[in-house]
Order: C-alpha cells, then sequence, then structure tokens
C-alpha cells in the first residue's frame, strides 16, 4: 500500500494511471507533487560525494524524471515510481562518473564516488571513498545472484531510503529488508576487495 505523510499517495497513483492512459497533462500534474521528494532523496545520495563534483541533487532529479517521462515503462504505484526513479538516478550517476573518466584520462578530473560508511554501513567507520562504477558493475553482478538484494541495496545506498521505506516500496518486511541489507554489504564487500 502506498504511504506518504507529504502527499496522499492515491493523487499520485492517479496521476500515474493516467499518464499511463496517455494524459499529457497528468504528467505535468505530477511533477509538483513528487519533486520535493525526489529532491530530498536526490539530496541524501549525494551528501555524502566528494567536494567538487559537479552533479546537484536538482540536476539529478531532473533528468531522473526526464528519462521517466520519456520512457516506455508501464508505472503501476507510487512505490513503483519510487523505484524507478531510483533506478534511473543510479544509472545517470553512473553515467557522470563514466563521463568524468573520460574527462579524468584527457583533464585529470575526480571520480565519482561514494563512502565506505554509505555502501557498507556505518558500522564500518570508514571514510574512504569507494568507486561508483565499481558499485554499479557489482551491484549488476548481485542482480544477477538475488534480484531483491540488489534492489534492497539500490534503495538504500542511491536514493537513501530508510529501511522502513524500502519495506514498503518492495512490499516486504522491515527484517527482511535488514537481512537483505547485510546479505547485500557482505557481498559487495567481497565484490570489491573490501
Amino acid at each position: 500500500m502506498d504511504k506518504n505523510p507529504r502527499q496522499p499517495p492515491s493523487d499520485v497513483t492517479q496521476l500515474l494511471d493516467r499518464w499511463e492512459a496517455g494524459d499529457g497533462s497528468a504528467v505535468e500534474a505530477l511533477m509538483p507533487l513528487v519533486y520535493d521528494e525526489l529532491r530530498a532523496l536526490a539530496a541524501r545520495r549525494l551528501r555524502g560525494e566528494r567536494e567538487g563534483h559537479t552533479l546537484q541533487a536538482t540536476a539529478l532529479v531532473n533528468e531522473a524524471y526526464l528519462r521517466l517521462v520519456g520512457s516506455e515503462v508501464s508505472l503501476q504505484s507510487r512505490a513503483h515510481f519510487f523505484a524507478l526513479a531510483a533506478k534511473m538516478m543510479r544509472r545517470i550517476l553512473v553515467d557522470h562518473a563514466r563521463a568524468r573518466d573520460a574527462a579524468k584520462r584527457g583533464g585529470g578530473a575526480a571520480r565519482l564516488s561514494l563512502t565506505e560508511a554509505q555502501v557498507f554501513g556505518p558500522a564500518s567507520g570508514a571514510e574512504d571513498a569507494v568507486d561508483v562504477l565499481a558499485i554499479h558493475e557489482a551491484l549488476e553482478a548481485l542482480e544477477s545472484h538475488d534480484e531483491r538484494k540488489a534492489r534492497v541495496m539500490e534503495l538504500s545506498v542511491f536514493t537513501g531510503l530508510t529501511q522502513r521505506e524500502v519495506a514498503e516500496t518492495l512490499s516486504i518486511s522491515p527484517a527482511t529488508v535488514e537481512r537483505d541489507l547485510r546479505f547485500a554489504r557482505a557481498w559487495l564487500a567481497n565484490r570489491l576487495g573490501g
């Protein structure tokens, strides 16, 4: 069931249904309803990035939204919309990191990265940077092994959702989210050599 203290989910879900049916005005009406929440998620995600990177939360939200609007994907609910937005944000960050890598080869730009604490949890106590491209590749490998655990990790790390929010988005229990996160963190640490 969709739950959002800021906006009645029925409004968002109804607009998604209208959008799916081809109503262009629904897309225009949807953005003001979801923008603040998407912006907050993007800001949380970008908070741990290195200083000096050029991607800002507003740009991340706008690009993710434009990609969603331009896609041929079926959006079934508010939770599904935010899950797809999280995936779009991850893809944008990976694309941004790849572009920065290309510039680095020619211009010395720094890599976009997460901190180890964001990926492996605050208990790791680590603040060293972890390459977002390496995480992306590791998440793709985890997804082929266990899609749900990869989605839990993606929603947690790339959007900054709480465990309760991840549970609601994926319609699983908070205990399952916690178990999946423990597994995914251990799996990623092994895969990334951490």
